[in-house]
């Protein structure tokens, strides 16, 4: 199951990557798109807002491409004891992976919540093993497995 969820993370985060990729490139192909017109200010201020458009996607794309490096370190047959960056643990709450943060997914008819271990709930799970207990949002859990 480990590694079907992190291959899941990397798929996902390959996507992302690829999105911001297309939309810098088409960020910048508008900027250098725009012609000079009598109206030199509509002309800069265009070209101003095309070159924030594609740094903002460039951001996104940097920022997607250090959680895909983060994720490559995971190794998805190390045994876990305690909750760290790539356990997967069961609980009575629910199931939970420590990668990065992208929310709850469904596999294989499963619903597992891939965070990231800075997540609130990531930070309550770090650490713990079966058996340890953990509140969130006034609701008491227990961790019943982790692997």
């Amino acid at each position: 199951m480990k590694s079907e969820i992190l291959q899941y993370v990397k798929t996902y985060l390959d996507q992302r990557m690829q999105t911001s990729l297309d939309a810098m490139q088409a960020a910048q192909e508008s900027a250098n798109g725009e012609s000079k017109s009598s109206a030199g200010d509509k002309y800069e201020t265009s070209r101003a807002m095309g070159q924030l458009d594609r740094n903002m996607h460039a951001r996104m794309y940097q920022q997607t491409l250090e959680e895909r490096k983060l994720v490559e370190r995971i190794d998805e047959t190390a045994p876990f004891r305690k909750g760290a960056l790539g356990a997967f643990l069961k609980t009575s709450m629910g199931d939970f992976f420590l990668s990065v943060s992208i929310g709850q997914v469904d596999l294989d008819g499963k619903k597992i919540m891939i965070i990231s271990p800075q997540s609130p709930i990531g930070a309550l799970l770090l650490g713990k093993g079966v058996d340890d207990k953990f509140s969130f949002r006034g609701k008491e859990s227990v961790i019943l497995e982790v692997l």
